[in-house]
């Protein structure tokens, strides 16, 4: 199922940003960039924030979000700002704990294991959500108005893996035994999430979100089969159920085997990790679609030549061709230099123009 049909309505100054132009696919004077955890630990003025303001507290606060947000877009100069959230946002909507262990990460409290558990699972309400699109009108209101601002939600597999695992896991033995064991509740819990997430997402941008980026972080454990039989449906059916006009990032990691199912599930641009070469993985999707990457992230903090090598590649990869946003694979790792990220980002700025 395609994604929907992009508008050619302005709705907003950033429409002719050279970002949103890349998403489109039409011509730029150079190629734009932004970072994924751009607004993250390895910048001094964040980990002072957190230092007073649990994950959570600062997730339900438009004001420190919209502080958080627009910095980091100023500091390192990208030209796009992500929503400072978290993409398991939606899991207290389900009627679930949600916490933040410090130095574990996220803990769901009960785990989802069973059809009793699935079919206990609350409708989400959009509505419970609105401290996230108070945070969007703050953020954007704070923001240049030419940057477009990115709202974005897991991707129904990876929430899914969090609800039934109750927390980060290696190997999935929790979620693929439910997967494997119960297709018709793992059929009612992917469902149930969907519906949840297109309305969250959708109410993202009627807040003043100008593009959608759905992070499918886990979903590279799965097998190319096993994908298109029990996630693909799911997620074509989100993507299709978004605001038409509002382009659509659809990014994974570890999907190098999955690329082509995730391009027919939807999506305006799909993100590459560093795990493929961006130039021939672009060949094979075909140039009906943008992509978005994929330097690794840990070449940040190396010598700086060898980002500038790395990144040059990458670029060379590219060949110009219309439709591309740079970016990391994956997000900004903890100990990256700020001055590296700086770096980075004039590096593809200048060596475009």
């Amino acid at each position: 199922m395609s994604s929907p049909a992009l508008s050619s309505t302005p709705l907003h100054p950033s429409v002719d940003s050279v970002f949103m132009r890349a998403c489109r696919r039409e011509p730029v004077p150079y190629t734009p960039i932004w970072l994924m955890r751009q607004a993250g630990r390895y910048m001094a003025e964040y980990r002072a924030i957190r230092a007073k303001t649990p994950m959570l507290d600062l997730c339900k606060s438009p004001e420190l979000v919209a502080e958080v947000t627009t910095f980091a877009r100023r500091r390192i100069g990208v030209d796009a700002a992500i929503l400072f959230a978290d993409l398991l946002l939606i899991v207290e909507s389900l009627g679930l704990k949600l916490t933040f262990a410090a130095g574990e990460g996220p803990v769901i409290e009960p785990a989802v294991r069973d059809g009793k558990a699935v079919d206990a699972l609350l409708e989400v309400d959009p509505d419970s959500l609105q401290y996230v699109y108070d945070a969007v009108k703050a953020t954007r209101a704070a923001l240049e108005p030419e940057i477009p601002l990115i709202g974005f939600a897991g991707a129904p597999f990876t929430v899914a893996s969090y609800l039934i695992e109750g927390q980060g896991s290696r190997h999935f033995e929790h979620t693929k035994a439910l997967m494997y064991g119960n297709e018709g509740a793992w059929h009612a819990l992917m469902e149930k999430l969907v519906r949840g997430t297109i309305g969250y997402l959708n109410r993202q941008a009627e807040a003043g979100c100008q593009v959608l980026q759905i992070f499918d972080s886990w979903v590279g454990t799965l097998a190319p089969s096993d994908y298109r039989r029990y996630v693909a449906p799911h997620v074509a059916h989100m993507i299709a159920g978004l605001t038409p006009g509002v382009p659509v990032i659809h990014f994974g990691t570890g999907t190098g085997a999955l690329l082509a199912d995730m391009k027919k599930a939807g999506g305006q641009v799909i993100g590459l990790d560093w795990r493929v070469d961006l130039g021939p993985t672009w060949d094979a999707l075909g140039k009906d679609v943008a992509v978005m990457g994929n330097l690794d992230p840990l070449t940040l903090l190396g010598p700086p030549e060898v980002m500038e090598r790395e990144t040059r590649r990458i670029l060379a990869e590219a060949k110009g061709r219309i439709g591309h946003v740079f970016n990391l694979g994956h997000g900004i790792l903890p100990a990256t230099p700020v001055d590296n990220v700086v770096r980075l980002v004039d590096l593809v700025h200048e060596a475009t123009r």
